[in-house]
């Protein structure tokens, strides 16, 4: 015997209906017999005695035919079903099954003693009617009932110890286990139901008296019998949800995204059957009383449905809670099942290696193993195609990645990487039979060096001018939703040269115009089209959210000491082609239209945004935007998992920006920040910079390449600022926490990879709490260290693009933009971020550097003014 493995038993290959299915079908209808069979006994032994004291031959008629019909639907039927339970659970979960019977086996001889007790008595009761000493026809009467609660007491203990075993999880003992948390709560709920099913069950017989004065009479009984217990069907509900440990109560409130339409059913199903118990006590015509009846026949089936849904529910992602999943794999051998591998870890796997030639049969034997006890192909529950149909296969390998942190109601993929990559290709190539598209590659366009004049010996202004970011993300989908709209942020300071330069705040004008071919954003996108819904606004056509267009004046912000135009309505989309770097040109005036300088700024925008990667769909527009179908596709997703409406809204032209409910003033939900990172990192676990890149347009071979400045070249990449995406997204959660907002779950599923502990992560406002460039520039030197994570800035006016020197010239206005600090190398030409280095000084390096002080002041300078070390040479020389 191989001792390594840890599947013993064979898959039940059933992909069509899959292991769900017979689960519910069988289960709940032997449950909902079983519940009757234990309340008709005492409806039965209670009417009987009901006949006797009245002195009415009519009900002990009555209660014997009713016995005749219970007998059958009980002992036969509910017998049935009960062999069937166990046919279904023996080949579905051999393994739970075996623990359930070695650790029970003196609960379950028990429980077959009183259920030979229930046949025996059951049948004395019924062939007995009418011809035994009415005291001893009772007693066989209460005996079955005994007996049949007895059964119920024992069976429910061995059922709710599968969700709640307790301290059985520590001792294997067999009354650890039995009476566990939820025994009781369970017991008293399960007793009430079996009474108010009993009366249920009445109204089916007592429909078919003929005497209608009678018929009434105990149309009316049955609904006592119906109403009362339904009450504590409630009372005891509500104690039993209270008495589940939090995280089974958790799993049912919160995370098992099927589970609430179940509560909420089961919830509106109450009232729906105390109003039909209602008017069966009334003056109603017997026509629609049967109707009624048998509705309520099938109602109760729901009722009893709903609740062991979310039962069911409440212990996933195990079969019992604690100690086996759903996939058989057991909780102490996981560990070594990953390092050795599913597959071998299978006595019965036939691709224990896998190969280029085996790939998708190794991926059906795992999905067998690992997903058909719930998932079903083509089939009437859990479907697994609906489920993955919009993914790709990175997109199929990223939500395996997830399972069990991020979508906790399923186990983790419990198998390597090569397995993992498997069964993605199975469910993508095998069962969608989808194909890889060749992603669209338009190649970058190479652009003409645009450099403005200057003569230094002439020329009495400079214009330091920059944008907000060094790339403006859009997704171009507004059809459907936004999460950035089209709005580029730019500052200009105008400098008066001299021995003590100036800057000039006033008696001047400046303006600003993008180049031909960006002036009409309108014509590439829908925006503008949907602005009321995305932004609450109706803004004109090429015209950005704070009124300003793509050409126009500047306004002097005496806070930042310098000249701004927001929201500029850029787009990457030119007449002929791409270009995620549209130049800016800003000139400045003076009163009587003397121009006193003129420069250039790229402002960069793309709409690289790689949902698609993982989510389907094509590109929009030659290698950037999200098509209708990734859009479509995400909304798809997130209206599934939220139990939101937005892809219906959106086909009826009503789509939303993210910040509408995911804003950083929200009391309840996550800002969109946090709840992007902390949604996708679960997913996306290990890949560090690559995860970045996965999204933002940062790929070696895209058309934005948007990280391009000097630290690029000095080796450094997206970790090394702002961590991994693990790490990104736990400082961005840890700040929503603080703020009394639920992200347990999400950080859950992470693990910090460049601080030791997670706990120690530093909470983070998005676009506030940034990595600080003095981090690791100290004092302005050559740095030491090249991580600057986990130390923020700690407002908006320290953030980089916010600082000025102590003179009030922006850091950004001589270094360049964030991402792209000079010397930058632009892929579309090499200097378009340098435009203004290269215009002043020919150089590439910041205004100023290698001594450059006459940029500015006409003299040459031994002091050092904007800061300290801004008289060394520059080290980095390209």
């Amino acid at each position: 015997m191989n001792l390594n493995w840890f599947f013993h038993y064979p898959v039940w290959s059933n992909e069509v209906l899959g292991g769900g299915f017979w689960i519910a079908f069988m289960a709940v209808v032997h449950v909902y017999i079983a519940h009757f069979a234990v309340g008709g006994g005492l409806f039965l032994v209670l009417t009987e005695i009901k006949g006797y004291r009245e002195n009415s031959p009519a009900i002990l008629d009555y209660t014997k035919k009713h016995s005749k019909f219970f007998l059958l639907l009980s002992a036969v039927f509910g017998a049935v079903t009960g062999v069937g339970i166990w046919f279904v659970i023996s080949v579905l979960s051999p393994d739970a099954t075996s623990v359930l019977i070695k650790n029970f086996v003196f609960g379950w001889a028990t429980e077959w003693v009183f259920f030979l007790g229930e046949i025996v008595t059951l049948f004395v009761y019924f062939y007995t009617f009418g011809k035994m000493d009415k005291k001893d026809h009772l007693r066989a009467g209460w005996l079955y009932f005994i007996f049949g609660w007895l059964s119920l007491f024992v069976v429910n203990g061995i059922v709710a110890f599968m969700l709640t075993p307790g301290q059985w999880l520590e001792t294997r003992d067999f009354w650890d286990g039995f009476y566990n948390p939820s025994f009781w709560s369970s017991l008293f709920f399960r007793t009430s139901m079996a009474f108010m099913l009993a009366g249920l069950f009445g109204f089916i017989t007592s429909l078919g008296l003929k005497q209608e004065e009678f018929r009434e009479t105990m149309l009316k009984y049955c609904s006592k019998w119906l109403l009362i217990p339904l009450f504590f069907v409630l009372v005891t509900g509500w104690w039993y949800l209270s008495a589940l440990p939090v995280p089974q109560k958790t799993m049912i409130l919160e995370r098992s995204p099927e589970t609430i339409g179940f509560l909420k059913a089961f919830m509106w199903i109450s009232p729906v059957i105390f109003v039909i118990g209602v008017l069966m006590a009334q003056k109603v015509s017997l026509n629609t009383k049967k109707v009624l009846a048998g509705l309520l026949v099938f109602i109760g089936l729901a009722y009893m449905g709903s609740f062991e849904w979310v039962r069911e529910a409440g212990r996933r992602p195990y079969i019992i809670y604690g100690y086996s999943y759903s996939n058989s794999a057991r909780a102490e051998d996981i560990n070594q099942i990953k390092e050795a591998g599913v597959l071998k870890s299978y006595r019965w796997a036939k691709n224990t290696e896998i190969n280029e030639s085996n790939n998708l049969e190794a991926g059906r034997e795992i999905f067998g193993l690992l997903c058909s006890s719930c998932h079903s192909i083509n089939g009437p529950m859990n479907d697994i195609l609906p489920l993955t149909e919009t993914l790709t296969a990175a997109g199929m390998e990223a939500m395996l990645e997830g399972m069990g942190a991020v979508s906790s109601y399923m186990p983790g993929f419990i198998g390597n990487k090569a397995e993992q990559t498997a069964l993605a290709s199975y469910i993508v190539y095998g069962l969608h039979k989808k194909q890889d598209i060749e992603s669209e590659k338009p190649g970058i366009k190479p652009l003409a060096k645009e450099i403005p004049g200057f003569d230094k010996d002439k020329d009495e202004y400079i214009l330091a001018a920059r944008t907000g970011k060094g790339m403006h993300c859009i997704s171009d989908s507004d059809k459907y939703f936004t999460f950035s709209i089209p709005g580029t942020d730019l500052y200009a300071q105008l400098i008066k040269r001299g021995e003590s330069p100036e800057l000039i705040t006033d008696d001047v004008i400046l303006s600003y115009k993008i180049e031909d071919g960006f002036d009409t954003p309108s014509s590439h996108t829908d925006f503008w089209k949907y602005s009321k819904s995305l932004t609450g606004q109706s803004i004109p056509q090429d015209t950005g959210i704070y009124g300003k267009k793509t050409s126009g004046i500047m306004d002097f912000n005496e806070e930042m000491g310098a000249y701004t135009a927001r929201g500029i309505p850029v787009l990457p989309y030119e007449n002929d082609g791409i270009n995620p770097y549209p130049l800016l040109t800003i000139e400045a005036k003076d009163k009587t239209g003397k121009t006193l300088a003129l420069t250039k700024v790229t402002a960069p925008v793309s709409t690289e945004m790689d949902c698609r990667h993982c989510h389907g769909g094509s590109w929009k527009n030659r290698g950037t935007g999200l098509s209708d179908n990734t859009a479509k596709n995400i909304l798809s997703i997130h209206d599934r998992k939220n139990n939101t409406d937005l892809l219906k809204r959106a086909e009826k032209g009503s789509p939303v920006m993210c910040q509408q409910c995911h804003n950083i003033d929200s009391k309840e939900n996550l800002n969109f920040s946090a709840a992007i990172h902390g949604f996708h990192a679960g997913y996306m676990k290990g890949k560090w910079a690559d995860a970045c890149a996965s999204c933002h347009p940062g790929k070696p071979d895209g058309v934005t390449k948007a990280y391009r400045g000097i630290h690029k070249e000095a080796g450094l990449d997206c970790i090394h600022c702002h961590g991994t995406m693990e790490d990104h997204a736990l400082s961005l959660l840890q700040a929503e926490t603080e703020t009394g907002k639920k992200a347990d779950k999400l950080m859950a599923a992470l693990e910090s990879r460049v601080v030791k502990n997670k706990q120690d992560i530093k909470p983070r406002k998005p676009w506030i709490n940034e990595p600080d460039c003095l981090n690791c520039h100290v004092d302005f030197q050559q740095p030491d260290a090249m991580e600057t994570f986990n130390k923020w800035t700690q407002k908006e006016q320290d953030l980089y693009r916010m600082r000025t020197d102590q003179a009030g010239i922006m850091c950004a206005g001589c270094h360049g933009i964030t991402h792209a600090i000079y010397p930058s190398n632009n892929p579309y030409e090499t200097d378009r971020d340098n435009i203004q280095p290269m215009q002043y000084q020919n150089m590439p390096y910041p205004l100023g550097a290698n001594k450059n002080c006459k940029v500015c002041h006409t003299i040459d300078m031994d002091e050092e003014m904007h800061h300290p070390n801004s008289l060394t040479m520059f080290r980095n020389i390209r």
